[in-house]
């Protein structure tokens, strides 16, 4: 079975850091999108990061722009997003999801992505 798996979540203080990863088992990354997203309760999932890795171009969105790096480990079959300069507002469950979006105007569109993982809680407080 296909799965995405993310790790790394945790409580941190406000200008904290923290790191998460994806990694993908039965399948490879290299010929997909991973995508970064978040959700608070009552709100939308909001899109925020995702890695086109057969050419590894990066997007990001502004709420998270020059804080936020998505790399990936080939080797590790795994998706990493490194997560500096916190705030309070970036505190939610954070997903990762495998796809292959048509265009650049739908990498933060949830439709075009097939596999999710469960999630992982960040909490950033004092």
């Amino acid at each position: 079975q296909v799965q995405l798996v993310e790790s790394g979540g945790g409580l941190v203080q406000p200008g904290g850091s923290l790191r998460l990863s994806c990694a993908a088992s039965r399948f490879s990354l290299d010929y997909y999108v991973i995508g970064w997203f978040r959700q608070v309760p009552g709100k939308e999932r909001e899109g925020i990061s995702c890695i086109d890795i057969a050419v590894g171009t990066t997007y990001y969105a502004d709420s998270v722009k020059g804080r936020f790096t998505i790399s990936r480990d080939h080797a590790k079959n795994t998706v990493y997003l490194q997560m500096n300069s916190l705030k309070p507002e970036d505190t939610a469950v954070y997903y990762c999801a495998g796809g292959r979006p048509l265009t650049s105007a739908l990498m933060y569109t949830e439709s075009e992505y097939e596999y999710w993982g469960q999630g992982t809680q960040v909490t950033v407080s004092s």
